[in-house]
């Protein structure tokens, strides 16, 4: 992969696997061990033990369906916290995690800030240890931080191909000039593998073809999240964008590509309100359309959603009026449509705070939803959901006890158990048409 170059004082991290074997480490204690490679490339190897303080493993029951287990706790490997999750099913049945490994502080970027993966061969029972997958070097002189995060993952399954977008931002993302050339704002960055995750790219730059200069001084974010592959084999990854200085404004939208990941190409963005709009997450609807679920920054406090269809082109969609339902705190979602049908949604329940984890189902387009099933009761945030080879459902979250982003959890549970749910989200969604 070919891509715009990249500042020689900002070089990222080429991860190298194959040739080095991971230490096995006892538990409960977490480590951290870099090794230098070659001249200008280092490699983070992180061990981890699936035991010890902190770290629980409890199994399915009949009374409780739920698979859980802690995959990242608070300060593991001397990063204080974990976030943002994504998870994927990769053509050979393995799960891919991807988060942030937020080093100082729990702030987003601008900061020392890296993408991390972890992967299961067994539908999320065990994992293998952290490795850093994009990482720039925190000490290049006027840098922020140079950190780089928010992944969003998305699995090829004509090519097998795994990819993994995320946002790099040198030094302030607000700052002043062109948009595209200026390396200290956000760039979009993206990786890929084509060994089911063993090994990835450097990050390509692709900035250019997916931010409009036309925004002014902007920031092309990404997901985050899951991306997705439309029937037809189109590449779909959700983004937004904000401008700034006040970094008010801003709309949901999304990038394609119909050559497996080497060209993309962004849509029009949807219009919701007054304020902005940013995180989103997509599905493939039956009839071949797009259902957008999207973080609504205005006051309803409720999930905003829009449908994009179009005749032949893509780019030649049309959104339609949005709607709102289920409760939001404003907050990142996950959005998927499971092979047999239904769609999938998992947010905290709640208008007010980051709290209860719930997934929720709709047969309907995400017209309607049911009264969800509640994963956890506590503190909880960003969530990401994957279809396991089994059909189940894979699904990391944020979790906490004083703070909602203080850990990242896997559960898995059966789709009928979310298909039985009883009740039904409230505020009855607006009827359907098409945007003017």
């Amino acid at each position: 992969m070919r891509g715009l170059p990249l500042p020689d004082d900002g070089r990222p991290v080429l991860p190298t696997h194959g040739s080095v074997s991971f230490l096995p480490m006892p538990p409960p204690t977490f480590h951290l061990r870099p090794r230098t490679l070659r001249a200008g490339f280092r490699l983070g190897l992180f061990a981890l033990t699936l035991a010890g303080p902190g770290l629980e493993i409890r199994g399915a029951s009949a009374a409780d369906p739920v698979f859980r287990t802690v995959l990242r706790a608070p300060g593991q490997d001397g990063v204080v916290t974990s976030r943002i999750p994504a998870l994927a099913t990769t053509t050979k049945g393995t799960l891919i995690a991807a988060f942030d490994l937020r080093h100082a502080s729990a702030v987003d970027l601008p900061g020392d800030i890296d993408v991390a993966i972890m992967r299961s061969f067994d539908q999320g029972t065990t994992w293998t240890q952290v490795e850093r997958v994009m990482d720039f070097d925190k000490n290049v002189p006027g840098a922020n931080g140079n950190g780089i995060g928010d992944p969003t993952i998305l699995v090829d399954r004509v090519t097998g191909a795994i990819f993994i977008s995320a946002l790099w931002v040198r030094g302030d993302r607000g700052a002043a000039g062109p948009p595209i050339p200026n390396e200290m704002a956000g760039q979009f960055m993206m990786i890929k593998s084509t060994d089911d995750g063993a090994t990835w790219s450097v990050p390509v730059n692709l900035t250019s073809q997916v931010q409009d200069p036309a925004w002014g001084v902007a920031v092309a974010l990404k997901g985050p999240g899951s991306g997705l592959q439309l029937r037809d084999g189109t590449l779909v990854i959700p983004t937004y964008h904000k401008t700034y200085p006040s970094a008010r404004a801003g709309q949901s939208a999304f990038i394609w590509s119909r050559d497996h990941g080497t060209t993309w190409k962004r849509a029009a963005p949807v219009t919701v309100g007054p304020a902005r709009t940013s995180e989103a997450q997509i599905a493939e609807l039956e009839d071949g359309s797009l259902l957008m679920s999207i973080r609504d920054h205005g006051p309803k406090k409720l999930r905003a959603w829009a449908q994009y269809s179009w005749t032949g082109d893509i780019a030649k969609g049309q959104w339609s009026v949005p709607w709102s339902v289920v409760p939001d705190p404003v907050c990142m979602a996950s959005l998927i449509r499971h092979p047999s049908g239904p769609l999938l949604f998992s947010n905290p329940n709640s208008q007010t705070n980051r709290i209860a984890m719930t997934v929720r189902a709709s047969t309907d387009g995400g017209r309607t939803w049911n009264g969800g099933r509640l994963i956890d009761p506590g503190l909880s945030g960003y969530s990401c959901m994957t279809v396991l080879p089994d059909g189940s459902i894979g699904m990391l979250y944020e979790r906490g006890e004083v703070k909602y982003n203080e850990s990242i959890h896997f559960v898995r549970f059966p789709l009928e158990w979310i298909m039985q749910a009883g009740g039904k989200a409230s505020d009855v969604p607006a009827k359907a048409g098409k945007q003017k």
